[in-house]
């Protein structure tokens, strides 16, 4: 199994260009709003038709949960370092396949450990 995390301090995050291609393999139309957040100039998604619309906003953290989505993988996988976002470092893990597993983050860097029993 593949499985995608961030390797560097910061945190997961897509490129745009990775965010789009993404989107477009799930199939999703999209809008891009053009504004400032915080001084910096920046590109906001929205499901096509909903522009502005906080409840059609499309973000990378939707796929922060499934890391190991066959549609992220390989997005990642595609672009290589273009996947990157803003304080990002993504890499494709292998994992062996049928055991439990969860991504450990320490200030955004991240490795993919398997589940375990813990007792205290």
């Amino acid at each position: 199994m593949k499985v995608v995390i961030n390797t560097e301090f910061g945190g997961f995050g897509l490129s745009n260009e990775a965010f789009e291609l993404l989107l477009q393999r799930k199939g999703i139309e999209y809008e891009v709003v053009k504004g400032k957040t915080f001084g910096f100039e920046r590109e906001s998604y929205y499901v096509k038709g909903h522009a502005n619309d906080d409840n059609y906003y499309l973000s990378d953290y939707d796929f922060y949960d499934n890391r190991s989505d066959a549609d992220l993988v390989s997005v990642v996988e595609e672009l290589g370092e273009s996947a990157n976002g803003h304080a990002a470092n993504l890499k494709v893990v292998e994992i062996p396949d049928g055991i439990e597993w969860y991504i450990h983050e320490y200030d955004g860097r991240e490795h993919v450990a398997e589940r375990h029993r813990t007792w205290t």
